[in-house]
């Protein structure tokens, strides 16, 4: 198995941009070593702590949360090739890790995030397992489920979010979620039709106004993609991707005040957060 990856593969196995991840390492959430070249290069060890902090990310964690959470996880994760054995989950009102037979709570932390460093390893072409719920599972049972599988088997995924929906309707998360999985695929229609289908059940639902923002972009829809960070911002005005974005979007119109004032607000989001 491959030892180090530069930036670039971190961010394709990760699907992460770039600049989030010199980010994290700026924060210090991360002491890559440096390769021949000098540039930063990261081990399977920062790979699943990179993936970590990518599901807390988008689960909403504060950045002050994740770093505690993360300075935890580095000393009581074995360094082995054993890492994707590790899961992190909530249970509760409490964060989980698992390996093996062993369960311990890294912070004390109240969030809902999922993740499984399995998912990982199947991307990296690691042995995994894959299982399926038995058929008579509740629609947070299949939502679960999907959740774990995402990045190892989407397609799985798909159909787990779909019985979620077909068991409750209303679980608008669930169409959030299929929206994303739609819109990596490129099918702009369906993903847009989930996005929007969870903000008729959850009007108040920010970050499902945010990924469809996020798609309206990419359908180089920009007015409407703006509107949508906004409406994000009027029910979560710390969003500070939406501002990022937004502020982008004013940027490219030549609207440099709106540009400057949310390009501000999310940078004073960010450092508020670390």
């Amino acid at each position: 198995m491959k030892q180090h990856f530069t930036t670039r593969e971190v961010a394709k196995i990760l699907s992460l941009p770039e600049w989030r991840i010199r980010s994290c390492v700026r924060a210090g959430f991360l002491a890559p070593e440096r390769g021949p070249d000098h540039r930063n290069v990261f081990s399977f060890h920062d790979l699943l702590l990179l993936r970590t902090t990518k599901g807390l990310l988008n689960a909403r964690v504060p950045l002050q949360r994740i770093r505690r959470i993360l300075q935890s996880l580095k000393k009581q994760l074995p360094a082995d090739t054993n890492l994707w054995n590790v899961s992190v989950y909530a249970d509760g009102k409490r964060v989980v890790v698992k390996n093996g037979d062993a369960r311990w709570q890294p912070d004390s932390g109240q969030f809902l995030f999922n993740f499984a460093a399995r998912e990982l390893a199947k991307k990296m072409h690691l042995p995994v397992k894959k299982k399926m719920p038995p058929p008579q599972r509740s629609a947070d049972e299949w939502f679960d489920f999907a959740s774990e599988i995402e990045q190892s088997a989407p397609k799985d995924a798909m159909r787990g979010y779909e019985e979620a929906l077909n068991l409750d309707p209303g679980l608008a998360e669930a169409h959030v979620n299929l929206g994303r999985l739609y819109h990596e695929e490129g099918k702009y229609d369906r993903a847009e039709g989930h996005y929007r289908a969870a903000i008729e059940k959850d009007p108040e639902y920010a970050l499902a106004h945010f990924n469809l923002g996020v798609l309206l972009e990419d359908a180089e829809r920009p007015k409407e993609a703006a509107a949508a960070y906004r409406k994000a911002l009027e029910f979560d005005p710390a969003f500070a991707d939406a501002h990022y974005n937004l502020a982008l979007i004013y940027e490219a119109e030549g609207n440099r005040a709106e540009a400057f004032k949310h390009l501000w607000t999310a940078k004073k989001i960010y450092r508020g957060k670390r």
